[in-house]
């Protein structure tokens, strides 16, 4: 069997302590759509690295507070 890498993010939490910053203000920051920050969040698209990065620059954490990923299988 092989491996399965399950992503997850804290986006939403981390909008919400961020004085409940809109969708729309972290994408202006990170340089995409709102619907791509829409998607993210909803767990439907995986951004690049580099998008990973300017997300959680926009909230001066770490990238691993930001997403988290589960190994399943082998």
């Amino acid at each position: 069997m092989a491996k399965v890498f399950i992503i997850s993010n804290n986006i939403r939490k981390l909008r919400f302590f961020a004085n409940e910053m809109t969708q729309q203000a972290l994408a202006e920051h990170a340089g995409v759509s709102r619907q791509t920050i829409n998607a993210i969040e909803a767990g439907k698209y995986s951004p690049s690295l580099e998008l990973a990065f300017r997300i959680a620059d926009a909230f001066s954490v770490t990238i691993g507070e930001v997403f988290e990923c589960e190994v399943k299988g082998e």
